[in-house]
């Protein structure tokens, strides 16, 4: 390849052509332009006269120029020219490509294969050994094998990135012992982040031979969790963008999908990384459906936070006695430190159980509550799957009915257990260790919280089953047993100061956040966990683009490696351990690489685009201008100008044009629903809300996924890229221009169809052959056939539900539609088939659809209907007839062609036995 500047020639030789150019100078020059033709009689007279010394007419410069410059712009085009080639380097040793292949590298995978394999493909026609390096962090043990490049091709195409952070093996030395003689070369497509052994590894490659690094061609973009008693998100980077957060979770019909963006906050830069931190500010109902977090317009595992119980936020219901006002008086109060172990990582409810219950809570904190009037209220909510969080103390203690006391885990005795007591013990005891597959498993009790006081447990075969935690002496501390869907948990202490220090201690916050968290947990699901602590066990992983899919073939990890964040053998995901579920995500911090003593290839250049079109595309211009400039001086510019002037007035729109309409390219792109604008505002919103509401419903419950509704302005607009057209019809609406009606009837003609609704329930009979007012006027210049009420066994009733009724806000009302000329149905029961796929071009109708399928904002329907159930009943058959309508369009007679299969089949075998 021969290189002048930055660009390459792959066949250099037939540059020679371009010594032919002065020699194309001379003859082009001499050559004349074609003669002109003047009829005139006296040239009769000069026939057979001979002009001895000839003189040709030279042709103009300019002309000359031109020729000859699209001579050179073929010749240069297939000398095969592109723009800064990757050439080779010169080098006779051995090459090696080492790939980061962390999830930072995935952004732009595709470009890094065509770069490592661009590179093993010269190798290999140089006849130089090569080795391929994934730096994924795999320990691969020994020396690199140097092979012939071809074969590192297959290997190279399979390699995907991962979605922990980029590795290298820990010994370069080792890893290099193998290198065949000669200059090592090194091509090192890196992701442009620092990472372990990466210092090391260069200053070994530098010392070898030559290295050339190429840097990503994007920027790095990661998201971290930062869990503590307000989660909130960090978004780094190695640029100043700030893209927004996506939280995706499913919506109520169980569609995972977005469901809010997170705005980032102002950036801090230190070391060319900007970060921004992001609170998850959302409502709490919302943030427990929420899966994932994730940059928009990212995919990599990097850009990606999986939600665990860290983020889900509790509503925790807290019944007791109220804090007495008093000064110095709250500290006795239970709720007081409840509401303080709570209050940072849950949503607090306070009140009487009543108020509570209607709250719909997730957890109920009872503090020394007995005997409440709500009971079977309570029982109810937790076999639904509540969690109940019962304190002892001097009430509970003191209650004789204590025994038929419903939800309690365990059979208590009456009378406290204390100090100085019948059953007391010399000193305050300890906590014992919690059991390390238990619910509290990691939690150390400290050596200064001790208990004074407690209810005691009846001694049962299954009591130590119950027991989460217990005292020294191995009495009960913490008992729990299920109820139903749900759990019921006691605290044998109380939650104040009163019977022991627990409650002012940290172990006390620790152990309601984890009983928190198992809340709604099915004994289904309890029994499914792997319980093998402290190992944990992988349920969903992501790969390197950030998808997500169900762990298989990986063993459980133990809880000190899953501490150092994901590995080749704990990939980001979900891990279980009991009850507990934590995400291992991949981002985080970012720090970018250095590299002395290699060669970094300047970001943003393109390197080997292909010229060659580039020059064809000019030779052919160059032409074209040639051709222009030859006419104009054989017929004296009036070729010329004409041309000129038949170019300008094709291309050139017409001077009252209006400017496009942008969204009807999205219209076109995404199947989005449109509606005439009527000028009435109130009608507008109608219709706009009304098509969202069917655009909703038709993503739900079809393959069809419309973007937002587009507002048609039939003066300006193109219809041509719709398939339907909403028209509501208003008294006050101004007729379209003439030019409108040309383009309504054309959409009509290529198989739109338009659909007017006058919105009063059929008051005036608007489908049938006498339309009048507002419709009649609006419609008249429109070539709209004969109409008919839509027949019980037309494709409309079936193509998606079966329908008998076609309602809006108002029912009970005829549509009318195109009825099918006399003498359509064919012989042997095959129907007759209308333009248009027997779609017809209009349907009419006054039962205010759009209003029935309207929603605001938050997703609720923005009009009423009916009463009560039946109303909704109605909103139903609405969507249903808009589903309905959508597939006739969009699918025309396919459902009324499967009705006929078995004619069109007899008719075929008949043709078939006759012959032709």
């Amino acid at each position: 390849m021969l290189m002048l500047g930055p660009i390459g020639f792959a066949a250099p030789w037939v540059l020679v052509a371009l010594i032919a150019l002065p020699v194309l100078w001379v003859i082009l020059r001499a050559m004349p332009p074609a003669p002109r033709l003047v009829a005139f009689p006296g040239v009769a007279l000069l026939r057979g006269l001979v002009d001895k010394v000839p003189v040709a007419r030279r042709t103009p410069w300019w002309l000359l120029l031109l020729r000859l410059a699209a001579v050179a712009a073929l010749i240069l085009a297939f000398a095969g020219p592109s723009w800064k080639p990757v050439v080779a380097s010169g080098q006779t040793g051995p090459l090696l490509v080492i790939l980061d292949a962390g999830w930072s590298a995935a952004p732009d995978w595709p470009a890094r294969l065509t770069r490592a394999e661009a590179a093993l493909t010269d190798a290999a026609a140089e006849g130089r050994p090569a080795a391929l390096l994934l730096a994924d962090g795999r320990d691969r043990p020994g020396a690199l094998p140097f092979a012939p490049a071809d074969t590192l091709l297959a290997g190279l195409r399979a390699a995907q990135p991962v979605s922990w952070a980029t590795g290298l093996p820990g010994d370069p030395a080792a890893a290099l012992a193998g290198v065949p003689d000669g200059a090592l070369e090194t091509l090192w497509i890196t992701d442009g982040l620092d990472s372990p052994n990466r210092a090391a590894w260069l200053s070994a490659l530098v010392d070898r031979g030559p290295v050339t690094v190429v840097p990503p061609t994007r920027a790095v973009r990661s998201l971290s969790l930062h869990a503590g008693d307000t989660p909130s998100l960090t978004l780094a980077a190695s640029d100043e963008a700030a893209p927004a957060i996506l939280a995706i979770g499913p919506d109520p019909q169980g569609v995972e999908r977005e469901l809010a963006r997170l705005t980032p906050g102002d950036a801090a830069t230190a070391a060319g990384i900007s970060t921004r931190p992001t609170a998850i500010d959302l409502p709490p109902e919302l943030r427990n459906r929420i899966t994932r977090f994730q940059i928009e317009g990212e995919a990599h595992a990097g850009a990606v936070v999986l939600a665990d119980d860290r983020v889900k936020r509790r509503k925790v219901g807290l019944v007791g006695d109220a804090d007495r006002q008093a000064e110095g008086q709250e500290l006795l109060s239970q709720l007081h430190y409840l509401r303080q172990a709570l209050a940072p990582t849950t949503d607090l409810v306070e009140g009487g159980l009543g108020d509570v219950l209607n709250a719909a809570p997730d957890v109920i904190v009872l503090a020394d509550q007995v005997d409440l009037a709500e009971a079977d209220d309570l029982t109810a909510w937790v076999n639904d799957g509540g969690l109940l969080i019962r304190f002892a103390g001097p009430r509970m203690a003191a209650f004789e009915g204590l025994q038929d006391e419903p939800l309690i885990p365990v059979a208590l005795r009456q009378g406290g257990r204390d100090i100085g007591g019948a059953l007391s013990w010399g000193d305050p005891r300890g906590i014992r260790p919690f059991a390390a597959d238990g619910i509290f498993a990691g939690l150390i009790p400290p050596e200064e919280v001790t208990i004074r006081a407690q209810l005691m447990a009846q001694p049962a075969p299954d009591l130590a089953e119950k027991t989460l935690a217990a005292l020294t002496d191995n009495t009960p501390l913490v008992t729990r047993a299920r109820a139903g869907q749900g759990q019921v948990v006691l605290f044998h202490v109380t939650a104040n100061a009163e019977w022991s220090n627990l409650p002012i201690s940290g172990l006390f916050v620790e152990m309601l956040d984890r009983l928190v968290q198992t809340a709604r947990v099915s004994p289904t699901e309890e029994a499914a966990d792997d319980r093998e602590q402290p190992f944990w066990t992988p349920e969903t992983v992501l790969d390197g683009f950030g998808r997500a899919s169900p762990a298989e073939g990986l063993a459980p990890v133990a809880a000190a490696d899953l501490a150092l964040g994901p590995g080749p053998d704990r990939p980001a995901g979900i891990y279980a351990a009991g009850e507990r579920r934590v995400a291992l995500n991949a981002g985080g911090p970012l720090a970018l690489a250095d590299w002395p003593g290699a060669t970094v290839e300047a970001v943003g250049t393109t390197s080997g685009r292909d010229l060659k079109g580039l020059l064809l595309a000019l030779a052919a211009l160059i032409l074209a201008a040639d051709a222009l400039g030859s006419a104009a001086i054989a017929r004296g510019g009036r070729v010329a100008a004409a041309v000129l002037l038949a170019l300008l007035v094709q291309h050139s729109p017409p001077a009252t044009a209006q400017e496009v309409n942008p969204e009807l390219a999205r219209a076109a792109n995404e199947v989005a629903l449109a509606y005439v604008v009527t000028g009435d505002a109130r009608v507008d919103e109608a219709s706009r809300q009304g098509l969202r509401g069917l655009s909703m419903v038709l993503a739900q419950r079809t393959s069809v996924e419309p973007g937002e509704p587009v507002a048609i302005d039939l003066d300006r607009d193109d219809l041509s890229v719709l398939t339907m057209l909403y028209w509501p019809i208003t008294d006050t609406q101004p007729a379209p221009s003439p030019q409108a009606y040309v383009r309504l009837n054309h959409f009509m003609r290529s198989g739109g169809m338009i659909l007017f609704d006058t919105r009063d329930g059929d008051v005036a009979g608007v489908g049938g052959p006498d339309m009048s007012g507002a419709l009649q006027a609006l419609a008249s210049p429109l070539e709209i056939p004969p109409l008919a009420p839509i027949p019980q066994d037309h494709v409309l009733t079936r193509s998606f539900y079966l329908l008998a009724d076609f309602p809006g806000r108002w029912q009970g009302n005829p549509v009318w539609l195109e009825a099918p000329p006399a003498g359509a149905e064919a012989a042997e029961g095959v129907p007759f088939r209308q333009l248009n796929d027997g779609v017809s071009p209009v349907v009419i109708g006054g039962n205010s659809w759009a209003e029935a399928w309207a929603v605001d904002e938050n997703g609720f329907p923005a009009y009423p209907i009916g009463r009560g159930w039946e109303g909704e009943q109605q909103r139903e058959m609405a969507y249903r007839f808009g589903v309905n309508l959508m597939m006739y369009v969009l699918t025309g007679n396919y459902k009324s062609d499967q009705v006929h299969v078995p004619a069109l089949l007899d008719r075929m075998r008949t043709e078939e036995m006759l012959g032709p």
